[in-house]
């Protein structure tokens, strides 16, 4: 049997997920970052991506938003925004609101928050990707 660790996954919802495994693997804003049992202690802010958990062997994957990733010796903590599996996702709803953030995005107005609709983007492309893997 491969070596475990405690994994939690919570959002401002919920906790999401809370359980031993092999290995997760999440994006933060350099890119990938794989973690194994004994992992160096560490922190870092999360980009918006995917997190891929190993347990018992197979791979379970999941759309998480931005937040942070904190590894201890005895256990790794990913706190994000939301996190959804891919049953959970509802496709039309993730489309249209990459439809309202593109259009914001066009429209280049004053008023119109572009980093806020830019993050909008980014979700519902991650959410529109993660339901139709």
């Amino acid at each position: 049997m491969a070596a475990t660790f405690d994994l939690e996954i919570v959002t401002p919802d919920r906790k999401f997920f809370e359980d031993q495994v092999e290995m997760v693997v999440v994006r933060g804003l350099e890119g990938d970052i794989g973690i194994l049992k004994n992992h160096t202690p560490y922190v870092t802010p999360l980009a918006i991506g995917r997190v891929k958990i190993k347990q018992n062997g197979k791979y379970k994957l999941a759309t998480v938003a931005e937040g942070y990733l904190d590894v201890t010796k005895t256990k790794t903590t990913i706190v994000t925004d939301a996190a959804e599996w891919p049953e959970e996702i509802d496709l039309n709803r993730a489309e249209l609101a990459k439809k309202r953030a593109e259009e914001k995005l066009k429209r280049k107005e004053k008023d119109i928050d572009t980093s806020r609709a830019e993050i909008a983007l980014k979700k519902a492309i991650n959410r529109i990707n993660m339901k139709k893997r």
